[in-house]
């Protein structure tokens, strides 16, 4: 687990928020292309590291939203998704739900279930006791 030296400093909040938008140009093109799934993974692979600069996480947030909200086909996005992604998703969904909006409630809630389901109790808990890699 990450201590708080390891931390990236706002200086280099920039430099996050930018790879974020090139990140945001990629998942644009594989949603248009009907990719959900691919587009999914490519949003949660390298979530803002170690920061706590809070522009950096929403700028990740809404690329990950626009991802997750695209998905229609559970069964394709966790036959296809890797087990080191899952608690990265766990962390997004509850990001999800603590913004009350219903839609966005609905699908994170649909795929809690079946993340659950996959990935057990365990991913839960990691998720709920990291208090210093938060999303």
């Amino acid at each position: 687990m990450a201590g708080v030296g390891e931390f990236v400093e706002a200086d280099n909040a920039e430099a996050i928020i930018t790879r974020i938008e090139h990140k945001s140009s990629k998942i644009e093109s594989l949603l248009r292309q009907g990719k959900h799934v691919e587009a999914l993974k490519t949003a949660l692979e390298g979530s803002p590291p170690n920061t706590r600069d809070e522009r950096c996480k929403s700028a990740n947030w809404i690329v990950v939203h626009r991802a997750l909200m695209a998905i229609r086909d559970l069964d394709a996005l966790f036959s296809s998704l890797d087990p080191e992604y899952y608690d990265i998703l766990m962390k997004y969904l509850y990001r999800g739900l603590s913004t009350g909006d219903r839609p966005t409630c609905d699908q994170c809630l649909r795929v809690h279930e079946r993340l659950t389901q996959k990935a057990g109790l365990g991913c839960i808990l990691r998720t709920l006791t990291d208090t210093v890699n938060t999303v």
